[in-house]
């Protein structure tokens, strides 16, 4: 074993997020031990492949229910000695008792600055409403849809576009840099919970860290 943070991502789509990890963190500050997908001919698995890494696929048909699925996938993730479970454009939802062997150690990437527009197509979404300003939310994962604590966010003008495809396009960046960022901050135990308000992520405060109980 090399010492570094073993850790999990979960794809069901291109995986440009996870290149981007296998691309800076990977082998240095954390090791990427394991990649998952919902979808069997997703691309980011060849990426991951590429690189040594060991890949399966859980699709929701192979299971009678999702709580199977989940139990499947936190087991094998677990087999792997799993410490950060990372979903990077996963499109199912995690069921609660997943959530509970991996507390406070499940992070996930979301196009939008949470709390607004929450859910699938939060491109969409923002662009109906007529927003100028777009963002990109790393946020620990809870029971809810994109409501767990906010880890961290940035935000992007672009007023003049109308295009989802061009707002991917321009976020994509910001999802790689706070994704890595984020990582590297839960590898180095710099994510802490707020004494006083257990929603509230503190980078770099040492009261707690966010993946003790």
């Amino acid at each position: 074993m090399s010492g570094r943070l073993a850790i999990a991502v979960l794809v069901s789509g291109a995986g440009t997020n996870l290149q981007a990890l296998l691309d800076s963190v990977h082998e240095h500050e954390v090791e990427i031990v394991a990649v998952a997908s919902s979808v069997a001919d997703a691309p980011a698995l060849a990426r991951a492949s590429s690189r040594g890494v060991q890949t399966r696929v859980f699709e929701r048909v192979q299971y009678p229910d999702r709580l199977a699925r989940d139990r499947a996938l936190a087991d094998w993730l677990s087999e792997h000695g799993v410490g950060l479970v990372v979903l990077a454009g996963y499109m199912e939802l995690l069921s609660g008792e997943f959530l509970a062997r991996f507390p406070h150690a499940v992070i996930n990437v979301h196009p939008s600055l949470l709390p607004a527009f929450p859910g699938l197509r939060a491109i969409e979404q923002a662009l109906a409403y007529g927003v100028k300003v777009f963002g990109v939310t790393v946020h620990f994962v809870d029971d809810g849809t994109d409501t767990g604590p906010v880890i961290l966010q940035r935000a992007l003008e672009l007023p003049g576009v109308s295009d989802p495809e061009e707002v991917r396009r321009e976020l994509r960046p910001l999802e790689h840099a706070l994704l890595i960022e984020a990582v590297r901050l839960f590898a180095g135990r710099a994510l802490n919970v707020d004494p006083g308000n257990p929603r509230r992520v503190l980078v770099g405060s040492p009261p707690h860290r966010a993946g003790e109980g």
